[in-house]
Formats: C-alpha cells, sequence, structure tokens
C-alpha cells in the first residue's frame, strides 16, 4: 500500500498525509458531505477549519461531536459520517 496513515470513514480504508487533519483528508478525497443539519436537511461541511463553525462534525472511533478540522488523522482511526440527521 502506498506510503500514508490508513484510517477508515465508513468502513472504508483510506489513506491520510503526515500532518493532515481529518477534514482535510476527507476533502481531498472528496468525502463530502461529513453531515446533513438536523432541522432542514441541508448538507453540511467544513466552512472555517478551524474549529468555530461546527460544521464538520464527525464521530471519532465511537465518539460523537468531534471537529474533524481539529483532530489530525492517526493511524486506524475511524470515522463515521452521521448522514442520516
Amino acid at each position: 500500500m502506498a506510503e500514508g496513515i490508513q484510517f477508515d470513514v465508513d468502513g472504508n480504508a483510506f489513506l491520510a498525509q503526515p500532518g493532515e487533519t481529518v477534514a482535510s483528508a476527507m476533502l481531498r478525497l472528496q468525502l463530502v458531505p461529513f453531515r446533513f443539519h438536523p432541522v432542514d436537511t441541508s448538507p453540511r461541511g467544513p466552512f472555517c477549519m478551524m474549529g468555530v463553525c461546527h460544521e464538520c462534525l464527525i464521530e471519532v472511533d465511537g465518539k460523537p461531536g468531534q471537529q474533524a478540522c481539529l483532530l489530525p488523522v492517526v493511524p486506524g482511526m475511524s470515522v463515521r459520517r452521521p448522514l442520516n440527521g
């Protein structure tokens, strides 16, 4: 397998670059949207990339509500996108 940090998103394996955040890796891999708005169901994804907007919330290693833009990818990380609201 190519060099990089292996992690999975919704059960599928991907490679991140060293130092990459979850949000930047997912954007690079075109894994959008990250979630849907709970009221109007509009697709959501990173906006500010600095932890202010909370539009990049995902589940990481079973812990919901994590800000993808602030988390560096680590080997074996498991990400789940809450795409059902």
